[in-house]
C-alpha cells in the first residue's frame, strides 16, 4: 500500500524524459511530432518577447518624439481650407522670437478648416522651427503601443499554427501509410483464419 502512495507523492519526472524517454509504443513520427510542438512553442515565448520589446521601443520613440515638440501660435493669412488637401499660408513666432512663415495643412494645424484669415491657431514646432503633427496623447501612445505588441503576437501565432498543421499533415500521412503498410502485412492472417 505504500508502494503507490509512495509513487503518487513524487515530484513529476523531467520534461525531457517524459517527452523524449523510452516508450516502446511511440513512434518516430511521435518523437518528431512532439519536437516540433516543443520548437514551435519555443518560436512563440520568443515571439511574444520580441513583439514586448517592439512595443516598448514604438512608445519610447513616439514618447521621444513628442519631447521635441514645441508648442507655438499660429496666425492664418488667409482663410482657412474646405477640403483636407488643401493648405494654407501661416505666420508663427519661434521660441527665441523669431518670425517665420510657411503653409499649415490639416495634419500639422486640424483647426484650419473654414478659419476666416487672421485666426490663430496650436501649432507645434519641431527642434528646426517647422510645424510638425501634433503629438499623440500618452494613453494614444500606450494603446498604439499595445496594438503593435498584439498584432505582432498574433501574427506569430498564426504562422507558428499553420507551420504545426503543415507538420502535423505529414506526420500524419506518414503514420497512415505505416499503418497501412502493417495491415498489409497483418489483415490477410486474419481475414483467412476466419
Amino acid at each position: 500500500m505504500r508502494g503507490p502512495a509512495r509513487r503518487a507523492g513524487r515530484p513529476p519526472r523531467s520534461l525531457a524524459r517524459r517527452l523524449f524517454g523510452r516508450n516502446d509504443l511511440r513512434r518516430p513520427a511521435d518523437r518528431i511530432e512532439t519536437g516540433v510542438i516543443v520548437c514551435l512553442v519555443a518560436a512563440f515565448l520568443t515571439a511574444v518577447v520580441a513583439a514586448a520589446c517592439l512595443a516598448w521601443h514604438l512608445y519610447q520613440s513616439e514618447h521621444t518624439a513628442a519631447a521635441g515638440l514645441r508648442p507655438a501660435v499660429a496666425v492664418l493669412s488667409r482663410p482657412g481650407p474646405a477640403a483636407m488637401t488643401a493648405a494654407v499660408g501661416a505666420r508663427w513666432r519661434l521660441p527665441n522670437g523669431t518670425e517665420r512663415s510657411g503653409t499649415l495643412t490639416a495634419v500639422t494645424a486640424p483647426a484650419i478648416y473654414h478659419a476666416p484669415a487672421g485666426t490663430s491657431v496650436q501649432i507645434w514646432l519641431d527642434r528646426s522651427g517647422q510645424p510638425a503633427a501634433p503629438p499623440s496623447s500618452p494613453a494614444d501612445m500606450i494603446f498604439s503601443a499595445l496594438i503593435a505588441g498584439m498584432t505582432a503576437t498574433a501574427g506569430a501565432a498564426v504562422v507558428l499554427t499553420l507551420c504545426y498543421t503543415c507538420c502535423r499533415r505529414v506526420l500524419d500521412r506518414h503514420r497512415l501509410a505505416g499503418w497501412e503498410s502493417a495491415w498489409a502485412a497483418v489483415g490477410p492472417r486474419w481475414t483467412s483464419h476466419r
